[in-house]
């Protein structure tokens, strides 16, 4: 089964109905019908509830994001991952949270679901479901 971890602007660009929403929409009806299996690391969930708050207000944003986990594992962060994703920000010069997305990501052997371009700098390293690029 292929699985995908979502980065925090895959889930935003979901619930704000954004260009291309319909391919991460696509991925959680796959993962509904165990098709997919896809994940989001715990610090990347909190970025969505952060940004899905300042558009929709907390309570809401908060029942979305309680929505996702139905469809999206939440993977905790330990002091390893944490380390990990250090090391990772220190190679790549990447935002911490952007870093946590790529851990899990590698981790799992997964294909990372995310706008950004800059995940480009891991090469081959890293399996990359590219969306088109708009602002959180």
């Amino acid at each position: 089964m292929k699985e995908y971890v979502l980065d925090a602007n895959a889930l935003v660009r979901l619930y704000r109905d954004t260009p291309r929403a319909d391919k991460v929409q696509n991925l959680a009806e796959r993962a509904k019908a165990r098709r997919a299996r896809l994940s989001i690391s715990s610090v990347n969930l909190a970025e969505v509830l952060y940004v899905l708050s300042r558009y929709f207000g907390f309570e809401k944003a908060q029942r979305l994001v309680e929505g996702a986990r139905l469809v999206a594992e939440a993977a905790a962060v330990d002091a390893r991952v944490a380390l990990d994703a250090a090391a990772l920000r220190f190679k790549y010069k990447l935002g911490l949270a952007d870093c946590f997305a790529a851990e899990l990501a590698m981790r799992k052997d997964a294909t990372l679901v995310t706008a950004d371009p800059e995940f480009s700098r891991f090469g081959k390293q890293l399996k990359v479901l590219a969306l088109p690029r708009h602002g959180m």
